[in-house]
């Protein structure tokens, strides 16, 4: 018979090592079970997250997934499914003021940070914008376009419009890549081009244009690609 967790020693639950030692001293399985509260049927919370992880390859594995994705998994239904998709946007915020108001040259950790977070895993391609203001500093983003980045799918005049909402003097150009390869297709070139004639009428500048991949990053300015 599968003892529950209230049965363990004090020491091993996940609950109380969390708050007697730190969220540190956790497993990825423990984290989980103090999210999820229970197990299943012949599981207690541990071992359904220690399955969980195999099944969907780590945390990241599991945190990448839409909704529809856990449909057919015992034990996940719609609560611990929205349980899931708050614990991501929870992160994604917490990178995302991280990075807000920060100088993008002076702190490029904070960017990267949220850029690899929030478009890494993304199974299409996403086409966001980063606005600064004279002095750099970052005043917001906003995620553009999706799908294929070509001239059919991105609109500079629609970026130029968002950056004069943001009353921004620079921009930053991001999308993913799916694949994972970092390498600019002729299409980003060309796309990038375009859309700096069209900023350039309006006197905003790019500043850069980076393409996210698997833990990895393309950077125009940095290739000295603009």
């Amino acid at each position: 018979m599968i003892k529950s967790i209230r049965e363990w020693p004090l020491g091993e639950r996940p609950r109380e090592k969390l708050l007697e030692r730190g969220p540190e001293s956790l497993s990825d399985a423990e984290l989980l079970a103090v999210l999820f509260g229970r197990g299943v049927r012949g599981q207690d919370a541990v071992s359904f997250s220690r399955s969980l992880l195999l099944q969907f390859g780590g945390l990241r594995g599991i945190l990448s997934q839409p909704p529809a994705a856990f449909q057919c998994v015992k034990g996940l239904g719609s609560a611990r499914t929205a349980m899931l998709s708050a614990v991501r946007e929870i992160g994604l915020r917490q990178l995302r003021e991280k990075m807000i108001g920060q100088n993008f040259v002076r702190s490029p950790q904070a960017v990267t940070d949220y850029l690899m977070a929030s478009l890494r895993d993304q199974k299409r391609e996403i086409f966001k914008v980063l606005f600064l203001d004279k002095g750099l500093r970052i005043l917001g983003e906003r995620d553009l376009f999706h799908g294929t980045i070509d001239e059919a799918a991105v609109h500079p005049r629609e970026i130029v419009k968002a950056a004069l909402e943001f009353h921004a003097s620079s921009l930053v150009l991001v999308h993913n890549h799916p694949s994972g390869k970092v390498e600019p297709s002729r299409e980003d070139y060309e796309i990038t081009q375009k859309i700096k004639a069209a900023c350039q009428t309006v006197s905003i500048r790019i500043l850069d244009h980076i393409i996210i991949g698997e833990n990895q990053y393309f950077s125009f300015s940095e290739r000295n690609s603009l």
